[in-house]
């Protein structure tokens, strides 16, 4: 948790810049992001040469401070790019936008006044890039724009429970296939780095948190720093922030593509990366085309973005919406209307590898509609994987961004050898949180205990849950009734309420207790 001291002047670079006209959150979280980068730059990269150095530039006068801090802005949207350092390719098209010099130089200062309190924090034990981490989440709560196009940052406690029920582990790429800020793949890192640290914490949200990391093996933290962590947002302002939250949070090469998943560039992608080219090579000597993956983990919160035109929509992902053709040859397609949220969970079965897992969350009407499109997405989800579980979120989780209802869902992809098509043959665990540990209204306080802890104990023991009583928040569904239900994998649908009668007053008791209130009232008003 960051001190008083670091919060405090977080809030007054951020109260500076709004004075100064960024008025826009999404702005000028970018714009300090920049001069993050910028602050430590010679750590990134070692051959920094003299001009470009934060320590040599920062105390320079008003008069020439825009023009030197552009110049090195410009060095590393060249220089840097070319050495394909993540954040300066993410930066190339970018633009600085502080040109006040007074602003600039209060903004630099306060940056230099943060790390002077960072590394006060660091002389008590803390870790360097914990509490780095720490300072750009809290930045990153100011975002209150976030939640248009139905884009918003999911809570970090989620995050973290849902990293601690899918425990991603370094044997395997790590996706989020909207990344937004990164909080997701921030999320599986930290799990990572606790389950290889020799100290150990419990945080705030009764989960347990370790900070060094110490049991990972030097040539292991090396690919789990590089060549571990994909994301994927159609938003190059988005692309930037997420690249620098997990850059300052210790991921030194994160891989985030600016690119729609759900359209064709990303099989073109794909094929760049597999240097395979899918468009002349024939597809049915693939083992199965709807099958080729390369994510061993998938954390995801796909945008809410509701109805949206089919034209653009990568030609791949046609079984919850099979094509309609405008001709008689098939040839061009014909425009439908669709879902977002169902076309990403497709497209999440075809990124994971076989034995791959992914947890995602999903609009509560995804699991209930009775559309064919909501049918079909529900029947994939138990022929080409394993659901393993359906966690009902309460419906504040999202203030202040939206109220809607929303649900985990937890599901691993069948290996070919056990045959697709076929439904699975184990349960399905359901959970249904009535709380997240924080008041559901828009100021979202902590509450003293949280139920995560026991969320994920009854996760690890779900095997052992029973398929009788449902009266209590977890049990298992046998597939038989889920397929005879539609594939419904509503919550409520299974659980079995009870209903306990209450004692009331009576009218008479009711009426004394009315009018005994209203004689004191009487009384105190006669007193004043």
């Amino acid at each position: 948790m960051l001190s008083k001291e670091i919060q405090n002047k977080v809030q007054n670079l951020w109260d500076r810049l709004w004075a100064g006209g960024l008025a826009n959150p999404i702005t000028a979280i970018e714009q300090i992001s920049y001069l993050l980068f910028m602050k430590r730059l010679e750590e990134f990269k070692k051959d920094v040469p003299d001009n470009y150095k934060w320590s040599l530039y920062k105390d320079i006068d008003e008069n020439s401070v825009v023009e030197r801090v552009n110049e090195v802005f410009k060095y590393i949207q060249t220089e840097l790019s070319a050495d394909n350092e993540p954040f300066a390719q993410a930066m190339k098209s970018a633009n600085f936008e502080i040109d006040n010099s007074s602003l600039l130089k209060s903004a630099m200062e306060f940056i230099d006044s943060i790390y002077i309190e960072i590394y006060k924090e660091v002389e008590k034990n803390q870790h360097f890039n914990d509490i780095q981490g720490d300072v750009y989440e809290h930045l990153l709560k100011h975002t209150s724009e976030a939640g248009k196009n139905g884009q918003f940052r999911t809570p970090r406690h989620i995050i973290h429970m849902m990293a601690n029920i899918l425990k991603p582990d370094v044997d395997g790429k790590i996706c989020d296939v909207a990344s937004g800020t990164g909080g997701f793949l921030v999320g599986a890192y930290q799990y990572i780095i606790t389950k290889n640290s020799e100290k150990t914490e419990i945080d705030d949200d009764g989960l347990i948190k370790g900070i060094d990391g110490k049991k990972l093996k030097a040539r292991k933290r090396k690919t789990l720093e590089e060549n571990t962590f994909y994301g994927f947002d159609l938003d190059k302002t988005m692309v930037r922030i997420g690249v620098m939250n997990m850059m300052m949070h210790g991921i030194s090469k994160p891989h985030i593509i600016n690119l729609d998943t759900l359209s064709d560039n990303y099989e073109e992608w794909y094929a760049n990366e597999l240097s395979v080219d899918f468009k002349e090579k024939d597809k049915s000597s693939l083992v199965n085309p709807k099958l080729q993956g390369q994510f061993k983990y998938i954390l995801a919160n796909p945008p809410f973005t509701g109805k949206i035109d089919s034209i653009g929509v990568s030609e791949n992902l046609d079984r919850v919406y099979p094509p309609k053709y405008e001709d008689k040859k098939q040839t061009k397609r014909k425009k439908q209307t669709v879902q977002s949220e169902l076309l990403f969970l497709e497209r999440i079965i075809y990124m994971l590898e076989e034995g791959g897992k992914a947890a995602v969350i999903v609009p509560e009407g995804v699991l209930f509609n009775s559309g064919g499109a909501y049918k079909k997405i529900r029947e994939i989800l138990m022929t080409d994987c394993d659901l393993n579980g359906v966690i009902s979120l309460p419906s504040g989780v999202f203030q202040p961004y939206t109220g809607v209802k929303t649900s985990i869902l937890i599901f691993t992809k069948r290996k070919w050898k056990n045959g697709i098509d076929k439904t699975q043959n184990t349960d399905v665990w359901f959970y249904g949180m009535e709380s997240d540990g924080y008041t559901l209204d828009a100021n979202r306080k902590r509450f003293k205990e949280s139920p995560l802890p026991e969320v994920l104990s009854q996760w690890d023991d779900r095997n052992h849950t029973s398929q009788d009583d449902r009266k209590i928040e977890h049990f298992n569904i046998p597939l038989v009734e889920i397929k005879e239900n539609d594939f419904e994998l509503n919550f409520n649908l299974y659980k079995e309420f009870v209903y306990i009668p209450q004692e009331l007053k009576s009218s008479q008791e009711l009426l004394k207790e009315i009018k005994s209130i209203e004689l004191e009232v009487s009384e105190l008003l006669n007193e004043l």
